[in-house]
């Protein structure tokens, strides 16, 4: 947190209705399905592309302090399968925070293998893009992995762009991704611009953290977020 205060213990009054103080996570709130996914995987003979089909939650939390500092968010699980087969390719949990005194956006992952990080960056409060990043070895916005992962398939670094359109309509691409067009009636989209790691054996761990990956995906809403009540 910038500018610390000296009183570090005080807490600040946060507003009741969360989906009223997102900032620019506000339009990421709810039920969302993308069914244009595509994972570019490393394998030893070339690059693997697996379509997949992705469900997505985001649901409101109550507002979070640390002392001074000021979080609201949305806790969301993402989970991920290959078009036609039931069984999990991708499993993902974690928290979007927004912080209005510093314009911080944070994503925190956890998937099941034994990997966690936390990507940070910054954007105003009715930003439709952002970045964040987390990159391995920072103690703000770091990953980490068990041994397997940090040693044979490190992943180096992690990056997300998030573009929102909030009035329905199609928009363009996320930068880097010229060549990556959304479908009409997209309304948000969530790219992440891949995860740099180790030539080391490369090995699929699925979209979101892997290394050396490119992933893509358009999301369509198909329910409104649960508003929290007034306490």
């Amino acid at each position: 947190m910038e500018n610390i205060p000296k009183d570090i213990y005080t807490e600040p009054e946060p507003a009741v209705d969360t989906l009223a103080n997102l900032g620019p996570l506000t339009g990421m709130a709810g039920i969302w399905v993308g069914t244009h996914g595509l994972d570019v995987n490393p394998k030893p003979n070339g690059p693997e592309k697996q379509a997949f089909i992705e469900h997505m939650e985001l649901q409101p939390i109550d507002a979070q302090t640390n002392g001074p500092q000021l979080f609201y968010g949305l806790r969301y699980h993402t989970r991920i399968v290959k078009p036609d087969d039931v069984e999990t390719f991708h499993d993902q949990v974690g928290y979007w925070l927004w912080e209005p005194a510093t314009g911080t956006v944070i994503q925190t992952l956890s998937i099941p293998r034994g990997q966690a990080a936390m990507a940070v960056g910054r954007a105003e409060a009715d930003a439709r893009t952002f970045r964040l990043e987390a990159v391995r070895g920072s103690e703000t916005n770091g990953i980490v992995s068990k041994p397997v992962l940090g040693i044979c398939v490190r992943t180096k670094s992690y990056i997300i762009t998030v573009a929102i359109n909030v009035d329905g309509t199609p928009g363009g691409a996320v930068p880097p991704y010229g060549s990556q067009h959304a479908p009409e009636g997209r309304r948000a989209y969530a790219q992440s611009d891949g995860a740099s790691g180790s030539d080391q054996t490369p090995e699929i761990l699925g979209p979101g953290m892997s290394p050396n990956i490119q992933l893509n995906t358009d999301l369509s809403r198909q329910a409104a977020p649960a508003r929290l009540a007034a306490r």
